[in-house]
């Protein structure tokens, strides 16, 4: 009975979640154009003091210039058409605008509240015309990448992966098959993000509503990391090193670093928040809305700190693409597959035959019967916080990795996560590693036939569908009531 209770609650919240609205635009000016230009060959590097002018019906409605950093952004009035020209007398010298496929004017379409990403790229001079790389894995130099829920192909919808592309000619097949891959990938990643959420839930019956947020700490975090001078000095000594140069790679220690705060983030609120609260015998409806407030507080600090700027991680933002037949994959995607897959395993054999993962499982199934069989309850929730933290942030790191960073990205994710765990079954990591695939799926294979704006209505069904069905998930098991 309290199962199902508590997968209507859940059904209600992810209700009103899916409502669609006007998307919000990141920052409080709404809409606006923005961009970053970079040294041709250095994405770390901006190039400074080039203009850039926005019109609309022949009146100019602002103008830019790039700083230190190469970004720049112009406010809009409100949605319509734009022209965007870039001031190519103001380019340094020793680069040229690349004239393929856009050049430096642009005709956009910017809706209510949006942020359009415009991207320019600069050559080398004298290589202005040459044709930009098909394999680079940003594709929006036509229409720019529209973040915040804008359309074209650059777009970046919330809570969506980039799907690999589908090399031209290969037709419905070739669309179903790389849109199967995005979906493993984008199943991947909930799954991951979700298991803690579903251990949790299992060992203290604590709808958890800011693991969303913890997933955007865990992006966050490496983020900083990944930028700090000192892992960069660490890396110098090594590079050209086999082995020693990747495991040193500034990148791959702050993604180390990101899931150790995500588990020191998660093992600190369960010893000093929720385990005083249950000792207190706190009812869990108003544990419930502790977990919203402090859903929120995470929320708005990471915004006060990271800013609401959507950034992609340095290291990894062009790449050349991988093809196998009718699907083209980027390193970045294969390695978030190949790794997901890993973690998953790993914690699965965690799970069914260490001594801490058989205590968890046997804490999820029956708390006061483990308790009296002599299992430490305490010590193995804070172990099952530490794990569902280190997985939310790690399962961060891959979507900002993928996608982009930006504050709300987890609380994007929130609804499919519910989604993920209702199908797979409350409380069971595997019902939530099998959900998680299931509704990746389900959410790419939709926008064959729907738009990308209603994956999230897919996940809605699908949770109604189980609820009228099997409301105790696919793996979850019956309970008697009365």
């Amino acid at each position: 009975m309290r199962t199902r209770l508590v997968t209507v609650l859940l059904a209600l919240i992810a209700a009103t979640l899916a409502i669609p609205g006007p998307a919000a635009a990141d920052t409080q000016g709404g809409a606006s154009l923005f961009g970053q230009i970079r040294q041709p060959g250095n994405d770390d590097e901006g190039v400074e003091g080039i203009g850039i002018t926005v019109s609309q019906d022949g009146e100019r409605i602002g103008e830019a210039t790039t700083d230190s950093d190469g970004n720049w952004e112009v406010g809009l009035p409100g949605p319509g058409s734009y022209h965007v020209v870039l001031d190519e007398e103001s380019v340094p010298d020793e680069y040229d605008v690349m004239q393929v496929p856009a050049g430096a004017e642009r005709d956009l379409e910017v809706r209510e509240g949006q942020r359009f990403a415009v991207v320019y790229r600069l050559a080398p001079a004298g290589q202005g015309q040459a044709s930009a790389s098909p394999g680079d894995s940003e594709s929006a130099e036509e229409t720019g990448d529209a973040e915040g829920g804008g359309s074209g192909e650059g777009a970046e919808e919330e809570g969506a992966v980039d799907a690999p592309a589908a090399p031209e000619g290969s037709g419905m097949f070739g669309q179903v098959v790389s849109l199967t891959v995005a979906g493993l990938l984008f199943g991947l990643v909930i799954a991951i993000s979700s298991v803690g959420l579903s251990l949790i839930f299992g060992t203290t019956r604590l709808i958890n509503f800011a693991h969303g947020d913890m997933v955007t700490f865990g992006a966050i975090m490496a983020m900083i990391f990944s930028g700090t001078s000192t892992l960069a000095s660490l890396h110098e000594p090594f590079q050209g090193v086999p082995g020693l140069s990747m495991a040193t790679n500034p990148f791959v220690v702050a993604t180390v670093l990101a899931v150790a705060s995500g588990g020191l983030l998660g093992g600190l609120l369960e010893r000093f928040l929720w385990r005083p609260l249950r000792g207190r015998n706190v009812a869990m409806i108003q544990m419930f809305i502790v977990s919203i407030g402090i859903a929120l507080l995470l929320r708005h600090l990471l915004l006060v700190v990271f800013d609401a700027n959507r950034q992609k991680y340095v290291q990894f933002r062009i790449q050349d693409m991988i093809e196998w037949g009718p699907v083209a994959l980027t390193p970045r995607d294969l390695a978030i597959m190949v790794l997901s897959v890993l973690v998953l395993v790993l914690v699965a054999s965690m799970l069914q035959f260490t001594r801490i993962g058989k205590a968890m499982r046997a804490v999820s199934d029956n708390r006061d019967l483990a308790e009296s069989s002599g299992i430490d309850v305490d010590k193995v929730t804070v172990y099952v916080w530490v794990l569902g933290g280190s997985l939310s942030a790690l399962g961060g790191v891959f979507l900002g990795l993928n996608q982009s960073v930006y504050w709300q990205m987890g609380f994007h994710l929130l609804l499919l996560m519910f989604a993920a765990v209702i199908l797979g079954g409350l409380g069971t990591a595997y019902g939530a590693m099998v959900g998680g695939l299931a509704i990746g799926l389900i959410a790419q294979l939709s926008t064959l036939w729907f738009s990308p704006q209603l994956m999230n209505v897919w996940a809605l069904l699908i949770m109604i569908v189980v609820l009228l069905v099997r409301p105790q998930g696919i793996l979850g098991r019956r309970e008697r009531v009365g």
